[in-house]
């Protein structure tokens, strides 16, 4: 009776160890090299409408400001939760879709040219909530559902176009609106760190990692339930 038999198997040698890890090491550098790029995509479609996440900085306000007058808008939507620290919604003005309105009209945009769509909820997932209430917003005015653009910081943009495509696709639009929507994207450089060379400051190996993280779990673990 056997318990135990031999059989022939393939390992690596040293020299195929060694290639191995000289690949591994091409890919990751690439991979490394090629990130930022990925996260902060700027692919903008041709519409009438700016969507401009009320969080975003002075400097995202006036490239978005720039970007109404040469892109041939004729309104600019803002968007956000309730502004983070006030705990939970208060009212519209304490969103920050009304503070990146209040900003945008500030820097010269007329007034009846921007309207805030703020979320009244202080959700986990808050770029995709805030997706979701302008989803809703456009149904409670009537609107009919027509292709923009969202105009956000950084590395924050490829994430931003996958949320704001779940809430308005099919599958989160019982009525079947929002198939023909193309959402474009516009990323605006961090004044912080040169894109660039990312890596050599704290706060761009913060916000690429971190984008990171959250593009995997957007991409593998998050259902777009709201």
């Amino acid at each position: 009776m056997k318990f135990f038999e031999r059989k022939e198997r393939w390992g690596l040698t040293w020299r195929g160890w060694l290639l191995a890890g000289l690949l591994a090491m091409v890919v990751g550098s690439g991979v490394f090299w090629r990130i930022q790029p990925f996260l902060a995509i700027s692919e903008p479609v041709p519409c009438r409408i700016l969507v401009v996440e009320g969080w975003v900085d002075w400097l995202t306000i006036g490239a978005a400001v720039e970007e109404f007058h040469s892109g041939g808008y004729t309104r600019v939507l803002t968007t956000g939760g309730p502004v983070v620290g006030n705990g939970d919604y208060v009212n519209d003005f304490q969103t920050c879709a009304s503070v990146g309105a209040d900003r945008l009209r500030k820097s010269g945009l007329p007034a009846e040219k921007v309207q805030m769509v703020p979320c009244r909820k202080m959700a986990r997932d808050r770029t995709f909530a805030s997706a979701v209430a302008l989803r809703d917003w456009f149904k409670s005015e009537n609107l009919p559902m027509e292709n923009f653009n969202v105009l956000t910081e950084d590395v924050h943009a490829r994430r931003t176009q996958i949320l704001y495509q779940k809430a308005f696709s099919a599958d989160h639009n019982d009525d079947g609106e929002g198939k023909e929507i193309q959402i474009g994207i516009i990323s605006v450089p961090d004044p912080d760190y040169p894109a660039e060379e990312w890596w050599k400051y704290s706060q761009g190996v913060k916000d690429v990692f971190g984008e990171v993280l959250a593009y995997v779990y957007t991409k593998l673990f998050f259902d777009g339930d709201n």
